[in-house]
C-alpha cells in the first residue's frame, strides 16, 4: 500500500492544493482527473519522487517499485530499440554481474578467516537469495512481446532509437516501464501518439497484468476501460470516487446538486440571522441573543460550490461553396520509400458530404495518403481533388509549424482578411485566449494552446473539405467534445485520422483501413469497425502469449 499524507504545494504564496491524503491499494486502477492547471501532473510527479511538495510526504514499502511515464521525455539516442527496452531488466543484469565478479574474487583469495572475506560471502549469499528467487523469465522474449504489442516490427528492433519520432521513443519508455512489473505505474497522457491497436494492447496489459495504476488521460474510452476509481483534484482539494470516469461524472453532478442546495439553505440561514441582528441591535432585552448570533456567524464555515470548468472551445465552421460530387478520388495509388512499400494499388472514392475515418497502425500509410491527397509527395497512380474543392488541412505537426517569434494576436492577424480582422479578439476569446493572453509569444505556449491556435488559423476561411490528422492530441476533454460537436454539424466532407476512439465514435459513416500495404474500404460506421476490431485484436493478443 502507498500512502499520500497531507500533501501541499504552494507557488508564490498561492496554494495549488493542500492537506491532500489518500492511499493507493495493490490493484487500484485510478483516473486522476481535474481541469487543466488543477495540479494533476504536479501530484503525479510528487508520487513519482520527481518533485518535492511544500508539505507532506508519500510513504511506500522499502522494496516497492514506482514507475513514471511523463508527458514529455528527454531521451538519449545511443543504442538500438531492443537494447533500450532491455534496460527494464538492468537491475537484474547488474545483480547477476556483481555476483559473478564477487565469485571470481573469492576464487583468487586465500584469507578465508578475514572479515573482508566473510563480508563478500555474506554479500554473495544475499544477492543469490534475491536473484534466484526471481521468476525464471526469458527476458529477450518478454522484450519482443512488449515491443510488438506497442507497434514495433521485428526489423525495428536493431534500429537506433534516434531514427524514431518522439511518439515512438515514448513507446520504448512505456515498454521499459511495463516490463519492470512495478507496484505502481504512473502514466501521464500515455495514449498520445499511440494507434488504436497499441492502445488496445496497453489496456489489456494494464487490466490483466499490472498491479496498481494511476493515469492522467484525455482519452475517455481508455480511462473508462481500465479504471475502477477516480480521484478528482479541484479547488485545492480532492474527491475520491470508487467509480470509473463515466460513473464519476454522474456522482460529481449529484455532489454539486447537493452542494448548491446546502449553500442556498445556508445563505438563507445567514440572511435570516443578519436580519435579526440588524433589527434588534441596540435593543437591551435582545443583547445576548444578538451577540450570540454574531459569534455564531463569525464561526460559521461557508459552504463552497465546486468550480465548473466553463472554459470551452467554441467552434463553428463557416459555410462554404458547394463542391463537386466527388471531392477526393484515388485510383491505383502506390507509394514506396526505397524498398519499403507503404501501400500499393489503393483505390478510394469519397462523396460530397461524407465523413470517413482512416484507421490502422502507425506506419501503415494513413498520413502518407493524406500527404498524397494534398499533393505534398510524389506517388504512382492518380489522386484527384474534385471541382470547386476548398481544403482545410490540419496536419499532425500543425502546431509545431507556428512561428514562435509571433504573438498569439499576430499569428491570427497575419492570415485574417477583410472584415474578420475586426473580430480577431472575439475569435481568440472563443478559443480560450483572453485578456493579456493574446500578447503572449507562441514560444511560451503549451502543446494544447498551440493546437488551439493552429485550429483558429484553419477556421478563418470557409472550406468544404476538412482533412484532420490527429487533431485532438493535447486537447482536453471539454475541447474535444466541442470540436466533435462542430464536426458533427459540419456540412462539408470530412477525412479524419485519430487514435481516440471516443472522439471517433459517431463521426464517420465509412472506414478506410490501412493494413499490410493495402487500403481496405469498410461500409460500416466507425463504431461497428471498432467493436469488430477490438475482438480481432484481442484474439491476436492471445495468440502472441
Amino acid at each position: 500500500m502507498i500512502s499520500v499524507d497531507n500533501l501541499a504545494v504552494e507557488f508564490g504564496g498561492q496554494a495549488l492544493f493542500s492537506d491532500v491524503s489518500f492511499t493507493i491499494n495493490e490493484n487500484d486502477k485510478i483516473a486522476l482527473m481535474g481541469k487543466n492547471g488543477a495540479g494533476k501532473s504536479t501530484m503525479m510527479k510528487i508520487i513519482a519522487g520527481e518533485q518535492k511538495p511544500s508539505r507532506g510526504n508519500v510513504r511506500f514499502p522499502k522494496d516497492a517499485i514506482i514507475a513514471y511515464l511523463p508527458q514529455h521525455l528527454l531521451t538519449e539516442d545511443n543504442c538500438t530499440v531492443f537494447e533500450e527496452a532491455s534496460k527494464a531488466f538492468i537491475h537484474i543484469f547488474e545483480m547477476r554481474d556483481e555476483m559473478e565478479q564477487l565469485n571470481k574474487e573469492l576464487e583468487t583469495r586465500t584469507d578465508y578467516e578475514s572479515d573482508s572475506y566473510m563480508s563478500i560471502i555474506e554479500k554473495v549469499s544475499d544477492l543469490g537469495e534475491k536473484y534466484y528467487a526471481l521468476e525464471d523469465i526469458n527476458y529477450d522474449a518478454e522484450v519482443e512481446k512488449a515491443l510488438g504489442g506497442l507497434g514495433f516490427k521485428r526489423e525495428d528492433f536493431n534500429r537506433q532509437t534516434s531514427e524514431f519520432s518522439g511518439g515512438y521513443r515514448m513507446r520504448i519508455e512505456l515498454v521499459k516501464i511495463l516490463l519492470q512489473k512495478p507496484d505502481l505505474i504512473l502514466l501521464d497522457e500515455p495514449t498520445n501518439h499511440i494507434d488504436i491497436e497499441s492502445v488496445i494492447w496497453l489496456e489489456d496489459f494494464l487490466i490483466n497484468k499490472a498491479k496498481a495504476v494511476m493515469v492522467i488521460s484525455h482519452d475517455k474510452a481508455f480511462i473508462d476501460n481500465i479504471t475502477n476509481r477516480t480521484i478528482e483534484v479541484t479547488m485545492g482539494k480532492i474527491y475520491d470516487y470508487k467509480a470509473n470516469y463515466t460513473h464519476y461524472l454522474q456522482l460529481r453532478e449529484d455532489r454539486r446538486t447537493h452542494q448548491i442546495k446546502a449553500y442556498n439553505e445556508q445563505q438563507k440561514f445567514i440572511a435570516d440571522n443578519m436580519a435579526f441582528i440588524e433589527r434588534f441591535k441596540g435593543t437591551y432585552s435582545k443583547t445576548n441573543q444578538v451577540n450570540s448570533r454574531e459569534r455564531m456567524l463569525e464561526k460559521l464555515e461557508i459552504i463552497e460550490i465546486d468550480e465548473i470548468d466553463t472554459s470551452a472551445l467554441k467552434l463553428r465552421f463557416p459555410p462554404a461553396q458547394r463542391s463537386g460530387d466527388y471531392p477526393v478520388t484515388v485510383k491505383d495509388l502506390s507509394k514506396a520509400y526505397d524498398e519499403h512499400v507503404v501501400f500499393k494499388h489503393a483505390n478510394m472514392s469519397i462523396s460530397r458530404g461524407e465523413k470517413v475515418s482512416f484507421v490502422g497502425r502507425n506506419g501503415e500509410g494513413k498520413s502518407t495518403m493524406i500527404k498524397a491527397i494534398m499533393g505534398e509527395i510524389e506517388v504512382e497512380g492518380k489522386c484527384h481533388l474534385g471541382h470547386n474543392v476548398k481544403v482545410g488541412y490540419f496536419a499532425q505537426n500543425q502546431a509545431s509549424l507556428l512561428d514562435e517569434n509571433l504573438t498569439i494576436f499576430q499569428t491570427v492577424d497575419e492570415v485574417a482578411e477583410g472584415d474578420i480582422r475586426t473580430q480577431i479578439k472575439n475569435i481568440l476569446g472563443r478559443f480560450m485566449f483572453k485578456g493579456d493572453d493574446i500578447d503572449k509569444k507562441v514560444s511560451v505556449l503549451s502543446g494544447g494552446e498551440k493546437t488551439r491556435l493552429a485550429m483558429v488559423k484553419l477556421l478563418l476561411e470557409p472550406v468544404n473539405l476538412l482533412i484532420l490528422d490527429e487533431p485532438t492530441n493535447h486537447l482536453d476533454l471539454k475541447s474535444k467534445d466541442v470540436l466533435k460537436e462542430a464536426l458533427l454539424d459540419f456540412d462539408g466532407t470530412l477525412i479524419l485520422v485519430s487514435h481516440d476512439r471516443d472522439f471517433l465514435q459517431g463521426l464517420s459513416q465509412k472506414v478506410f483501413e490501412f493494413k499490410d500495404q493495402r487500403v481496405i474500404e469498410h461500409f460500416e460506421t466507425i463504431d461497428d469497425f471498432l467493436v469488430r476490431n477490438r475482438i480481432e485484436n484481442l484474439k491476436q493478443i492471445e495468440l502472441k502469449k
